[in-house]
């Protein structure tokens, strides 16, 4: 099996439907919102086996100084083949002259962005507001 990664801001509803499913995120559940937000991200990588979607990192910025990483999945399938840690790595080479690339982590998700060399804020919280779609 070979991944292949590429930049394209253009999916099918399911290939992001599968995806996100696979990691149980409820935002699968609305595949032609998927299809829309991936065309509006500045930077969207994606990792593939075949035609198959397995990766996936979006990318917000300003343009100079900072950029938030919204998005990043990888098919449980495929978890241990550094196909996240690949994706981070170009996200962190297009953003190298950046101030910072910020990335809000579930406490379970932190070890792996730490060992992707971001540093947990001592002075900052996460805060959301979750909207619901009817």
């Amino acid at each position: 099996m070979q991944i292949v990664y590429n930049e394209t801001h253009d999916f099918s509803e399911e290939a992001l439907q599968n995806l996100f499913l696979s990691v149980e995120w409820s935002s699968g559940h609305y595949p032609e919102k998927l299809v829309i937000a991936m065309k509006n991200f500045k930077t969207v990588y994606s990792a593939w086996d075949g035609e198959k979607l397995v990766g996936l990192i979006c990318v917000m910025d300003d343009g100079v100084m900072n950029a938030y990483v919204h998005y990043l999945l990888v098919n449980p399938n495929y978890h241990g083949m550094k196909i996240g840690r690949a994706l981070v790595d170009m996200v962190k080479q297009k953003y190298r002259d950046y101030l910072r690339i910020a990335v809000i982590a579930y406490d379970d998700e932190a070890h792996f962005y730490e060992n992707c060399g971001f540093k947990k804020s001592d002075n900052a919280s996460p805060m959301f507001i979750t909207s619901l779609w009817t």
